[in-house]
């Protein structure tokens, strides 16, 4: 159903409103139940995985590209736009001149997302709250071949249009839930049988080495927020706390380039 719009105020438009406004957008997404895919590329990963979609933003140009994906979706409607106007509604230039807004699915059960994981890893993402670094930390798993992804509590939302643009669709791909509680659901993944391997800096840390010679059947990685990293109470509830070594006088990476390292040299 498309349906061309002229003006910035149409109500049709609303799920689209001041996507650059973190706070406000959590808050109408939470309350709406959906999250925003920005891109052709990104859209149609969505729509792979299964996402319904509540609507299209589009430039008239990708009624063409996205053809199949619109084809696939009848019933939802497609608000065709100038990309001034998109850029009106959004508040910043839409560069690729295509959204879409999904409906957000339930967030996967813990113990069976758990139970999946005969033998492999799977991520923790802690107090992580730069969205390109959660973007980022989904695409490394995606392309690493990381079995899930848990993130706390106080973790940025992987489903924020930032998030989900960095991480070119991947959050789509890689298994994934919210925990509710921290750090006490560390007790659960030991109870199936992981090993909890947290990323600091501490005296009594031990090498990537180190840890891939372990050879553990099943291996929970534990990274922290920027800049202060994982509390003291994470670690200690952590079996293992684990360090990358470096050169150069270097003492610590970016979060989710950590994560990559770490996931490259823990793979199979």
């Amino acid at each position: 159903m498309i349906i061309d719009i002229n003006q910035a105020d149409d109500p049709r438009l609303s799920d689209y409103v001041q996507l650059r406004e973190v706070n406000l957008r959590r808050l109408l997404e939470e309350e709406h139940g959906l999250f925003i895919a920005e891109g052709d590329k990104v859209i149609r990963r969505a729509a792979e995985a299964g996402y319904e979609p509540r609507s299209f933003l589009l430039a008239p140009r990708w009624l063409e590209t996205l053809a199949d994906v619109l084809e696939k979706w009848p019933e939802a409607p497609v608000y065709l736009v100038t990309e001034d106007l998109a850029e009106q509604v959004t508040g910043f230039h839409v560069h690729r001149g295509a959204l879409a807004s999904y409906k957000r699915q339930p967030p996967a059960d813990l113990d069976a997302l758990l139970d999946s994981v005969q033998t492999g890893r799977i991520a923790i993402f802690d107090d992580i709250v730069d969205h390109t670094n959660v973007g980022a930390g989904f695409r490394a798993a995606a392309a690493m071949g990381v079995d899930a992804v848990l993130v706390t509590p106080t973790c940025a939302d992987p489903l924020y249009r930032r998030s989900v643009k960095v991480s070119m669709g991947t959050v789509f791909q890689v298994p994934w839930t919210r925990l509710t509680s921290w750090p006490g659901d560390l007790a659960k993944l030991k109870a199936h049988g992981f090993t909890t391997a947290a990323f600091a800096l501490t005296d009594d840390s031990i090498t990537l080495d180190a840890l891939t010679a372990r050879h553990d059947e099943k291996l929970a990685l534990i990274f922290g927020t920027e800049g202060h990293g994982l509390k003291p109470h994470v670690l200690a509830e952590s079996e293992l706390t684990v360090r990358i070594p470096m050169a150069g006088g270097v003492d610590s990476l970016n979060v989710a380039s950590s994560a990559a390292v770490a996931f490259y040299a823990t793979r199979p």
